[in-house]
């Protein structure tokens, strides 16, 4: 009788915790679907937004469809000269602070991976140290602008923000964390070490290069203060300033654009509703190329010190 007293306690108690696992989970989900709702709203409402016509524009209250659809503001927003002009510079940009990037962190990173470097832990020190030390807005510009004489250039835009401390050391780590003897057997059979990179490195650090990479190209792509800083030239100016122009200026008053006055008809808000989708779609379809790396290569690139 007491044994199966002690089974039904038993049974009792897993059927407990199945209820309390089963609660917990729907909890979970339930925030998660309120999270998600949270940071899709309002990006959908944008684009509603600019699919809306310009009479029903600025109507309050939820929009979870256009009233009236009218693409008037992506006609008007593709007929402007400069979002072309914006969308060639900010991609000049994306690919060149892409491979610059990428290529002086990949060097940086291998080579304090190497445990037989001289003063390995001085030169990682003092890189580190930059993080919590910098010299300010102010002799920055004045390094870029008067000393490397880079104002009005696409390297004005770049080279400040090439190498980040933070992508050197999760590089760093993560060539610290390939196995040894894969190099070593290379250099047996007479690889060297710039081989050894590019041939036996690389290949294994695709999840590593794959996060590092979609850091820099959203970071470039979004660049807009050392071009606000950097860049007088109107024909040089990134994507992310035109918009910022297109947001901040009445529908009548963008004559910057080189369009007539009176072909800017179209209601200010659907054109930055427009401007914000036009700004922000491209980078997105990025994401799911390289989501499935994104996780392993930062959990990775973190285990070692």
């Amino acid at each position: 009788m007491s044994v199966n007293k002690l089974t039904l306690k038993k049974h009792h108690g897993h059927v407990y915790e199945g209820r309390a696992e089963w609660l917990f989970q729907g909890i979970l989900i339930f925030i998660m679907v309120l999270l998600s709702i949270t940071f899709f709203y309002p990006y959908w409402h944008v684009f509603v937004t600019s699919l809306t016509a310009s009479d029903f524009a600025e109507s309050s209250g939820l929009k979870f469809w256009p009233k009236k659809f009218s693409f008037d503001a992506y006609m008007q927003m593709f007929m402007t000269k400069t979002l072309w002009s914006g969308y060639k510079n900010t991609l000049i940009v994306v690919i060149m602070g892409w491979a610059t990037s990428i290529s002086l962190n990949i060097l940086g990173a291998y080579s304090l991976s190497k445990k037989d470097l001289p003063f390995r832990g001085v030169f990682t020190g003092i890189i580190i140290l930059t993080m919590f030390l910098q010299g300010g807005m102010i002799p920055t510009y004045l390094l870029v602008s008067k000393t490397l004489g880079m104002r009005n250039t696409y390297w004005a835009i770049i080279l400040p923000q090439c190498i980040s401390v933070s992508h050197l050391v999760i590089m760093r780590n993560y060539f610290m964390n390939l196995p040894g003897e894969l190099e070593e057997a290379a250099i047996i059979d007479g690889a060297n070490s710039f081989q050894v990179l590019i041939r036996i490195m690389l290949p294994l650090s695709t999840p590593m290069i794959a996060t590092i990479s979609l850091w820099v190209i959203v970071s470039n792509w979004n660049a807009y203060f050392n071009c606000l800083l950097y860049i007088t030239d109107t024909s040089k100016y990134v994507l992310q300033i035109i918009m910022r122009r297109i947001i901040q200026t009445d529908s009548k008053e963008m004559t910057y654009a080189g369009e007539a006055a009176d072909r800017l008809q179209t209601d200010t808000v659907t054109l930055r509703a427009a401007s914000i989708m036009l700004a922000t779609l491209p980078i997105i379809c990025v994401y799911p190329f390289l989501q499935k790396y994104f996780v392993k290569g930062v959990l990775i690139g973190s285990l070692k010190g």
